[in-house]
């Protein structure tokens, strides 16, 4: 019998706090209002910027866990295999994937959650449910979710996003650029759908990553996403290590474009073709706007993206 959502994930001492807090609100105006943040690290992840994100507030900001998910029944272990440690002749460790529930406190010492780890690969809905249920036990009113993407931009222009929401008023200041796509799911998705549908305030925002950059890191767009998370919520939260990690890897992706007139050639189109558009859009704001393919441009490079993904998975 199918795991029911509240089975999937174990609420630990530490979230003893929140609980008690919230089961003595009568009045939904009175709220904690607990912001939680998403970054679960999936096909939707490029440059690993969101998980990348969520591992640098963890880093640099005091936190425990509060709940834990139960992965073991979430993960595909043979799409996403977990490492082992094998020693001459004997395995001696295996790192199993973890969903977990995070609380912080951000630089001024206001508390917030982070839903951190691996996407689960089954039982989207009975997830969704579960962290919706949390939601309500433990008093958040804001839901915000760190994603990247793919996209035709050159890595020597300011990193734009993407945002979303389940109200327009939550993101007021950001453009929107185009109509109507179908796109493959993900959780993160489905859990902002599904937090529209029960009223519950959900956004998010997907850093665009030089599609040549995909596979590998990008620290210049988490530092973005943890720019925006500040922006959207109010939060105070540190930047500056991964201001100097965009910093030195921004020396070494210019050293190796360089080493090719080919890479020089595509960056440098790039970049035209955004200066173009900023051009076009003189005023506006960097932070939000930027480089707007088509339609097709963007669903081209989510297929080859997550081609390149599905090819690196095993194969029975």
């Amino acid at each position: 019998m199918p795991q029911r959502p509240e089975e999937l994930v174990e609420l630990l001492p530490a979230a003893n706090r929140f609980l008690g807090r919230e089961a003595e609100v009568g009045d939904p105006t009175e709220r904690r209002g607990l912001v939680l943040v998403h970054d679960l690290a999936g096909d939707f992840d490029a440059a690993h910027a969101g998980a990348l994100a969520g591992a640098h507030l963890l880093a640099a900001l005091p936190h425990e866990v509060i709940a834990r998910f139960d992965a073991d029944s979430l993960v595909d272990y043979r799409a996403h295999r977990p490492r082992m440690t094998f020693s001459g002749d004997r395995y001696e460790s295996f790192t199993a994937p973890e969903i977990l529930l995070y609380a912080l406190e951000d630089d001024a010492g206001s508390p917030f959650l982070l839903l951190h780890g691996t996407e689960p690969d089954y039982a989207w809905e009975r997830f969704v449910a579960a962290v919706a249920r949390l939601v309500q036990q433990l008093g958040v009113t804001s839901v915000v979710a760190l994603q990247a993407i793919p996209m035709p931009v050159p890595h020597t222009r300011p990193v734009t996003v993407t945002a979303h929401a389940t109200r327009r008023q939550l993101i007021e200041p950001y453009p929107v650029y185009w109509g109507e796509m179908r796109i493959p799911g993900s959780v993160s998705a489905l859990l902002e759908l599904r937090m529209g549908e029960a009223g519950v305030d959900a956004l998010g925002v997907a850093a665009h990553v030089p599609h040549y950059l995909a596979q590998a890191t990008y620290p210049a767009a988490s530092l973005t996403l943890v720019e925006h998370l500040e922006r959207l919520t109010g939060l105070h939260l540190p930047t500056e290590a991964l201001r100097e990690a965009a910093e030195a890897h921004r020396t070494e992706v210019d050293e190796q474009i360089a080493r090719s007139t080919e890479n020089v050639a595509v960056v440098a189109a790039l970049e035209q073709q955004y200066d173009a558009f900023t051009a076009a859009r003189e005023g506006t704001d960097l932070l939000s706007g930027g480089e707007v393919p088509s339609a097709e441009e963007i669903g081209a490079e989510f297929e080859r993206f997550l081609a390149d993904q599905d090819r690196k998975k095993p194969r029975d």
